[in-house]
């Protein structure tokens, strides 16, 4: 697959396709996330996304800051899912005086730099969905997308209402984040009012996967969801559940590659349904679709979850030039930008915002507000399932 290029060390200093030159002031953003293994998808999405922004802020002569133009480059940092390297990768970036980092990408290892980030006064932007990240005390990192319990319970109402499902099942690896996930969605199907058939069942990595799903289409479920999943777990899954006999609704509030499922599940795709990018082709502006063409320049194809986390460099160099300079080296000043920022949505055609949000979950504005797009996988292709928002 092209989406996953190789990755020969854990540090990739990645240069910019467009490098800052020499003369230029120089702004540099980390990206620190899962870039092999089962995972990776998730923070070569990042980096990739990184890079294409930065490339196209380059292009014009840099990002404005305070009269000042500063050519972007991103330094990304492969941390395997290991806490450890994480805590290791957020060190290295640190002691760069990198202040602002993109990622990781599971609640362990988000949680496991929030000290080395807090101590060193940065900012981070995960795609981890555990609240204490964005609760108070903490104050340091934002969330860069719809957390699953935001859009889980939206889809189980939407497939309530609609499709008249009533029982629901929940299967997950055995791993801290994915049972985390279950433990809200379960909570989320109850809000609504399905009846919970099936809560305890697990998987661990490279299983097979039949038996743990013969348990779980025994219990009867009109919806089975997959708490958590890897998008190289998921295509393995669905094909357990579809040759057990399984027809009804399975879906997940984690972000998939459309072309791992085709490849991995084939017709056993049909119908699943997930959180998706959070840019459709009927929302997307002209930026956007420019955006979308430089991707598949630089990568070789697209990818939906693209579609949000484009969002992360975009926002952080829009706060910081309505922070102003004394922003780029004091994140105090960022967060206090946080609260103020409130712009047309470059990403989006309409009147859609570009601003922070969550106050509603935790308290204050520490998440990035992008839209929430539900897909659902009709003959090998995306659809469109509903267009929300986290307000």
């Amino acid at each position: 697959m092209k989406i996953l290029k190789p990755l020969k060390t854990c540090l990739l200093a990645a240069a910019l396709v467009a490098a800052p030159s020499a003369a230029a002031e120089t702004l540099t953003i980390g990206v620190l996330g899962v870039m092999s293994g089962p995972a990776a998808s998730w923070g070569l999405v990042n980096r990739y996304c990184a890079e294409v922004t930065a490339k196209m802020y380059n292009d014009q002569g840099g990002v404005d800051i305070g009269g000042t133009k500063y050519q972007v480059e991103i330094v990304s940092i492969d941390d395997k899912n290991d806490p450890k390297l994480s805590v290791s990768g957020a060190e290295k970036l640190v002691d760069q005086g990198v202040k602002y980092i993109i990622g990781p990408n599971v609640d362990t290892t988000a949680q496991s730099i929030r000290p080395v980030v807090e101590r060193a006064g940065a900012m981070h932007f995960p795609y981890a969905f555990d609240r204490r990240l964005y609760t108070q005390p903490a104050s340091n990192a934002a969330l860069g997308m719809i957390a699953s319990y935001q859009s889980g319970p939206i889809i189980y109402r939407h497939l309530k209402d609609n499709e008249g499902v009533k029982k629901i099942a929940f299967v997950t690896r055995n791993e801290t984040d994915p049972l985390n996930q279950r433990k809200e969605g379960v909570e989320g199907a109850k809000l609504v009012g399905l009846e919970v058939v099936s809560e305890t069942e697990t998987y661990e990595p490279g299983t097979d996967f039949f038996p743990v799903m013969t348990k779980v289409v025994s219990s009867s479920p009109d919806l089975i969801v997959l708490s958590g999943v890897a998008p190289s777990d998921a295509p393995q899954l669905l094909r357990s559940a579809r040759e057990l006999g399984y027809t009804g609704f399975i879906s997940t509030e984690t972000a998939q590659d459309i072309k791992i499922l085709n490849e991995g599940a084939g017709e056993a795709a049909e119908g699943f349904i997930f959180v998706g990018g959070a840019s459709t082709p009927e929302i997307s502006s002209d930026y956007m679709n420019d955006f979308r063409k430089q991707y598949i320049e630089h990568v070789g194809e697209w990818n939906d979850e693209a579609g949000t986390k484009a969002y992360a460099l975009e926002i952080i160099l829009r706060t910081l030039q309505l922070a102003g300079k004394d922003a780029i080296n004091d994140v105090e000043v960022f967060k206090k930008a946080m609260d103020q920022l409130d712009q047309p949505n470059p990403l989006v055609k309409g009147d859609s915002r570009l601003k922070f949000v969550g106050t509603q979950f935790f308290g204050q504005k520490r998440q990035i507000g992008v839209p929430m797009i539900g897909n659902v996988v009709r003959n090998g292709k995306l659809e469109t399932l509903f267009v929300g928002a986290v307000e």
